[in-house]
Parts: structure tokens; sequence; C-alpha cells
């Protein structure tokens, strides 16, 4: 038991608060169960160990540890919230949950035993996360998504910038003197291009020139590991859901032929929309709904974006700019509002606003009828009237 006190110690003592994600001022700590989702890399730990070094510094109030911990080989996870309720602790951060067994009914008997007794939960498996807060914790617990770094956070971990979020209808209404006023002290295309290729992810400053190699060996675990440990998939399953990510990283943004698909996976459809319904869950691709079709929409997701474009340069050798548009606009626009796509343009945002995204030289000619429509513009600074930059959207969180 000291051992898992004092590695606490240590990695608190680790911690680095100059940086902290913009999910850490919006979780209510003071919930009885929390869970924090999000995939690999995108700092969830850390997020913990920031909360932790500000609230409570070096008390024993509060533990953090994993459950791959060896501790763990001999000794329960119950074992461990009484010890240290009984020894006057108050929060539990538990990390890497998906790694001990039958974790769930543990966190519910501690949430159930436990008055005035908080528990943090985290880990890299967004598909066993999921899965068990629908099945298990859902009436329990407070959960929260962490996504990847947006441009905005980029520029302040790079030190070059630290801008205010700027909200939608801000974007919408006055981009052009939100661009003047940043780009007068911040060139912001060139820096824009290096977030587009490893931004992401906060890891990349760690990895260096290894850091496509290691958003590989991510995905290749997901697919090898974390989509075999679901119920009900099959082997099949598997090197189809590997295939599909190797088509995908070669194809530009299109609408989804879901017969197509089948044909070159030579698999059946009820699978195909299984393996992207797994692969989006544990966001490696993302999902767009047609704007029109109600519930006959959520049969069929009418394209299909990888979920950042970090992935994209890390798993295709050739990257399609638009594809890298579109999943650009997309992860940034996708934390706070709903997308869908419109019969002309490329996305409607919450039900009003259309977008079609594109180069410097894009045109109005596919949106010019349609209310509250805007082109977005790839490799310009600053926009004019309802033609607005694509890096702009970056300042959202």
């Amino acid at each position: 038991m000291e051992k898992l006190y004092r590695t606490h110690s240590r990695l608190v003592a680790a911690t680095n608060l100059k940086f902290k994600r913009y999910l850490a001022e919006k979780i209510d700590w003071n919930n009885h169960l929390i869970i924090i989702k999000g995939a690999k890399g995108v700092g969830k730990t850390t997020l913990i160990l920031q909360h932790i070094k500000e609230k409570f510094s070096i008390n024993t109030k509060a533990l953090y540890t994993t459950l791959d911990n060896v501790w763990f080989a001999t000794h329960s996870l119950l074992e461990l919230a009484e010890y240290h309720y009984t020894h006057g602790g108050t929060h539990l951060f538990l990390d890497e949950v998906h790694k001990y067994n039958n974790w769930q009914q543990e966190v519910k008997n501690i949430y159930d035993s436990y008055p005035n007794f908080n528990v943090v939960i985290t880990g890299s498996s967004m598909l066993k996360l999921e899965e068990s807060i629908v099945a298990d914790l859902s009436r329990r617990c407070r959960v929260y998504t962490l996504e990847g770094m947006s441009f905005r956070e980029f520029l302040k971990l790079e030190n070059i910038a630290d801008l205010p979020i700027i909200t939608l209808n801000d974007i919408v209404k006055n981009h052009v003197e939100i661009a003047t006023e940043i780009t007068s002290k911040v060139k912001v295309l060139g820096h824009f291009d290096n977030y587009i290729k490893y931004g992401y992810y906060p890891f990349y400053k760690q990895e260096g020139d290894g850091f496509y190699d290691r958003l590989q060996l991510v995905v290749s675990a997901i697919i090898e590991s974390e989509i075999p440990a679901m119920n009900h998939v099959e082997y099949a399953t598997i090197v189809k859901a590997r295939q599909l990510v190797g088509v995908m990283s070669e194809l530009p943004p299109m609408t989804l032929n879901i017969s197509s698909l089948c044909t070159t996976l030579q698999t059946s459809r009820n699978n195909l929309l299984k393996i992207i319904d797994l692969l989006d869950k544990a966001a490696i691709f993302r999902r767009l709904y047609s704007q029109n079709q109600g519930f006959k929409a959520l049969n069929k997701p009418e394209k299909i974006l990888f979920h950042n474009t970090n992935l994209i340069f890390a798993l295709s050798s050739k990257s399609e700019i638009g594809t890298s548009r579109e999943t650009f606009f997309a992860s940034q626009l996708s934390v706070l509002h709903q997308l869908t796509m419109p019969e002309m343009g490329d996305f409607v945002v919450n039900n009003k606003f259309t977008f079609e995204v594109g180069g410097k030289g894009k045109k109005f000619k596919q949106i010019k009828n349609i209310e509250d429509s805007f082109v977005v513009s790839d490799n310009t600074d600053i926009g004019f009237a309802n033609k607005i930059p694509l890096w702009i959207f970056g300042i959202m969180y």
C-alpha cells in the first residue's frame, strides 16, 4: 500500500502546471463519481495529476493510481478504497481502469458504500469505457470527454500566443476584426500547417520525429487489442477494420458509398456499419449524418472522416488537402456543436449555419442562395464578408 502512495507523490511532484487543457475549468470536481473519456494520448492523466497538485498539494486526502499496477495482482480495488477512506482519504483517482477485471462492479460498490468519498475514473480504452458507462454506471456518474488539442491550445503550448476562446457566433459575425487583431501579432498560417500535421496530441512534444510511429502504434493497439476486447467481435471484424482504415487513408472526402465499400472489403453491410461504429467510438473515424433524413439517417452515415488531421498524416502516404481541410473543421466544431451534412455545401452546424470548405480561391457558387451560408477558406489569414479563414475555427476551445 505504501508503494502506491509513494508513486502518487512522485507523479504529482513531477507534474507541470504551466499548460492546462481546456477541460480543466469545465469539470465539476465535486461530483461523487466522474468519468473522463478521451482518445489515447490527449492528456487525461496529466489533467488529473494537475488537479491533484493544485487542489491537494502533498496531503494524503487524494490518491492517484493506475489499475494496471502490480499491486492489484494480489489486492482488490475495494481493499484500496477501504484503506484510503478509513485513513482520512476523500478522493480516489483511478487510471487505466479497463485493465482491471470487474472494475465496474467494484466502483459501484465504492459509490454506494462510502459517503462523502469522490472517485474519478479514466482509461485509455474509449470503447471499454463507453460500454461500461452505458451498461453499468450511467445513472451514477458524470461523464466528460477530453478532446485533442485545439489550434488555440497548440499556440499556447508552443509559447506562440495565449488567445481567448472565441464562440461560433463571434466568428460568423466578427471574423474579419478577430483575424485582423490576431494576425497583427502572430503569423498564423505557418503555425497552422504545423498543427495540422502534429498538433492534436500533446505527446508530440515528447516524441519528436517518432510522433507518427507512436500514433500508428496507438491505432494498431485500438484495432488489435481494444476492438477484440469488446463483446461479440469476431476476428474477421478486426481484419476488416484494419483494411477499412487503410482504404480510408487513401481517399478524398466523399459521400459514403456503403455498397462500394462492402465490395472492396468483401464484407456485409451490417458488419461494415458495425466496424465504422467501433472506429468512431474509438476516435479513429468521425461519422457525419444527413441533415434531412431524420431517424433514417442513423442507419447510415453520409460521410466518414478521420477523427483529426494528425491521423491522416500518420496513416496516409498521400495526404489529400481536401480531406485535411474538412477533417480539421469537423474536429474543431464537433467539440461544442452539432454537425450534419446538407444537400448543398459541406457542413451544417447546429441546423443553422451552412459551410463550404475549400482553398483560397473557393467561390460561393454551391451555397449562394442559402441563408446563413459561408465559405471557409484555407491558406487565408484574413477573410472578407462571408468568406472565413479556416484556421480561425481552431480558436473555439
